[in-house]
């Protein structure tokens, strides 16, 4: 604060001195500045939240994909000291696939929920078949757009993120053939096997759990 004083007319004995108190620029900016310390306290613990909610989502091996939600004391947790090697036999019958397959959606969650409880990712072996109808999403995009009225191939970017994050896709083989594919139709993501007949014999012979 400042104190200006100011004389102001009074009888005709003399004048009256009048002490006034004005605030200072110094003091308005001091105002101003606690007035923004205390709105960005009240905002930082929502930063803090949605700081750790992305955090983790990035920590998990599929971005942009959740895990399952938690419920304390339920049996048949995910344990992280157990090497988990699940196949999931991925078949469609119907060849309009302009719609994202919905299997993949759920094998994201699950290879997060894995590592949400600790399992570390040479105890994650997933593995997917693709054979009759659900090879074709396997398909690059050029050749998924001349078989299906030049719609982009929908399954092509969470393929690449579940490959990256440690899965194996497997393709029939036969059903490639059958189809008059060649392997430069098909995703360099994805292994041509000889018969998903076979693969799936084999994979069970080592121990894969099969889901399909």
């Amino acid at each position: 604060m400042r104190t200006v004083f100011r004389f102001m007319a009074g009888p005709p004995c003399g004048c009256v001195l009048m002490n006034l108190r004005l605030p200072t620029v110094d003091f308005v900016e001091r105002r101003n500045d606690m007035t923004s310390i205390s709105s960005l306290l009240k905002i930082i613990p929502l930063i803090l939240v949605l700081s750790g909610v992305v955090q983790a989502e990035q920590a998990f091996p599929v971005a942009g994909f959740s895990a399952a939600r938690d419920l304390p004391g339920a049996p048949h947790s995910p344990d992280p000291n157990v090497e988990y090697k699940v196949v999931f036999d991925a078949v469609v019958t119907d060849d309009d696939l302009t719609d994202p397959y919905p299997m993949l959606r759920p094998i994201a969650v699950y290879l997060n929920t894995l590592a949400k409880f600790g399992v570390p990712a040479e105890n994650r072996k997933i593995s997917v078949v693709l054979h009759r109808g659900s090879g074709l999403i396997g398909l690059t995009n050029e050749a998924f757009k001349a078989r299906h009225d030049g719609t982009d191939n929908p399954n092509i970017e969470l393929i690449k993120k579940l490959h990256a994050a440690g899965v194996t896709f497997h393709l029939c083989g036969q059903g490639m053939l059958a189809r008059g594919l060649e392997r430069s139709d098909i995703l360099e993501e994805i292994q041509v096997d000889y018969w998903a007949l076979t693969t799936l014999i084999e994979l069970g012979r080592q121990g894969y759990v099969q889901i399909g």
